[in-house]
């Protein structure tokens, strides 16, 4: 029989009630089997640092639910037929799902946001209470420009850049500019947004093979010879979901197959500020070739719908704006404003290194936790690539998370091609604080030491 691990569920409102919630969860998780043992009272208040009474009040309130059963003498234990042990409809409580930046405090981005918005408004207030140019206003392409010169190396001309209304937008525009009707090639796992973008424009993803550095050069020339690609997308950053980041000598070798074969490159590079140490962006290597797309959603909020677009040229920029007119026309003139107003003030660059070491925080926490297993990651990148153990199947080990309270993403989600690769994405971002973390992640470690079960008791 074994023995309880006790918990708090992460989003309970309560602490009695998350003892319940995450004795349930386990049940239904089939971490816990009819008989298995409840650890003492005191010592269930112990391990969770609560009182003893919020621990009683828990298992009333489990017992009132049919879930355990008391045994004078024995101990506690899980009922032999729990009539609520398997939620109707099961909902993750903690969603590590989604690859969001993690919101610190150090950040104090609603302070930031409000004090920002008052400072703008306290001027004239027409300029925002209409639309703008669409390819941005001169003085948010200026800002543009100085915000991606780490990654260019000398500031690119404000007249080949673009303010795009978030990078989804801009990318299903650079799709549909550069590779109508035809191939767009990609590593073999790769952005659900360009999945989402390819099957609305009817365009055919050619699967990349790729190692812990990404696409593999050799791979992207084969596809060149037999396939003729209009456009190669490529995360070089962190990339998502494999966290691989290309070395200089990568990018050289990919930019060079480019221009041999005049590829256009689609560069969507949303974690570069999460680098210790810049590498220079694809489009400073092939700047006549390269689209790149610069959010600022994964630096420092969703909440900034804001994406740079650096096009091969001034003339792109136009029928880039014109593809977006069509769609997105432009974004909202006050987040222009304010984003605006942070890189010049250098406050962007602040949020932006304190969410850098939030997460670089996050990834020790994850490494102490998840030390008996395999994953890949950047030091302060947002998620990881877990590789699960040869007995679970990565779907069917994401049901059961999530079943136990956990969201994460499949390997499935990112493929376009065949894969045999049993993986999952784990985003540390998305907990709202690192002790909401540490419950998730260790739970995550109980599920990967568990059995696996059969594929039918998974739903």
């Amino acid at each position: 029989m074994a023995l309880w691990k006790p918990r708090i569920a992460a989003t309970a409102k309560y602490k009695h009630q998350g003892i319940v919630d995450a004795l349930t969860a386990d049940i239904a998780a089939r971490l816990l089997s009819p008989g298995d043992t409840l650890p003492p009272q005191r010592e269930i208040a112990r391990q969770l640092g609560v009182d003893l009474t919020t621990v009683t009040r828990a298992l009333n309130e489990a017992r009132r639910l049919d879930l355990i059963e008391a045994r004078p003498g024995s101990g506690t234990f899980i009922k032999t037929r729990p009539t609520q042990a398997r939620p109707a409809t099961p909902v993750a409580e903690l969603d590590l799902s989604m690859n969001i930046p993690p919101q610190p405090a150090e950040a104090g981005l609603p302070d930031r946001i409000a004090e920002a918005v008052s400072s703008l408004l306290a001027g004239p207030s027409s300029r925002f209470l209409s639309y703008q140019e669409i390819m941005g206003t001169e003085a948010a392409r200026h800002a543009a420009a100085q915000w991606l010169t780490p990654r260019f190396g000398n500031a690119p001309s404000p007249d080949s850049l673009l303010v795009a209304g978030g990078a989804q937008s801009a990318l299903f525009a650079v799709c549909s500019l550069v590779a109508a009707n035809g191939v767009i090639c990609a590593g073999a796992h790769t952005y659900p947004g360009l999945k989402s973008v390819a099957t609305t424009l009817g365009l055919t993803l050619h699967p990349l093979a790729m190692d812990q550095f990404g696409i593999l050069p050799q791979a992207f020339e084969q596809c060149c010879r037999d396939h003729a690609p209009k456009a190669l997308y490529i995360v070089p950053s962190i990339d998502n979901p494999t966290t691989a980041t290309m070395p200089l000598k990568r990018r050289q070798e990919i930019a060079a197959i480019a221009s041999r074969y005049r590829i256009a490159i689609i560069e969507d590079d949303p974690y570069a500020e999460l680098l210790d140490e810049p590498l220079p962006a694809i489009a400073s290597l092939a700047p006549d070739l390269t689209w790149h797309i610069a959010t600022l959603s994964k630096c420092a909020t969703p909440a900034l719908r804001i994406a740079f677009v650096a096009c091969p040229s001034p003339l792109d920029v136009l029928k880039l704006a014109s593809c977006l007119r069509a769609s997105n026309p432009g974004t909202s003139p006050l987040l222009s404003a304010l984003v605006t107003s942070w890189i010049e003030g250098g406050i962007l660059q602040r949020i932006a290194v304190a969410i850098r070491d939030e997460s670089r925080a996050r990834q020790s926490l994850a490494a102490v936790i998840l030390k008996d297993w395999k994953y890949a990651a950047e030091p302060a990148g947002h998620h990881l690539w877990l590789t699960l153990p040869e007995h679970w199947n990565a779907r069917e080990f994401a049901a059961l998370a999530r079943r136990s309270g956990l969201g994460i993403v499949p390997a499935s989600a990112f493929d376009i091609g065949p894969s045999s690769e049993s993986a999952v994405r784990i985003s540390l971002g998305a907990a709202p604080d690192r002790a909401h973390l540490e419950q998730g992640l260790t739970l995550l470690d109980r599920l990967l030491h568990a059995p696996q079960f059969t594929t039918g008791l998974i739903v």
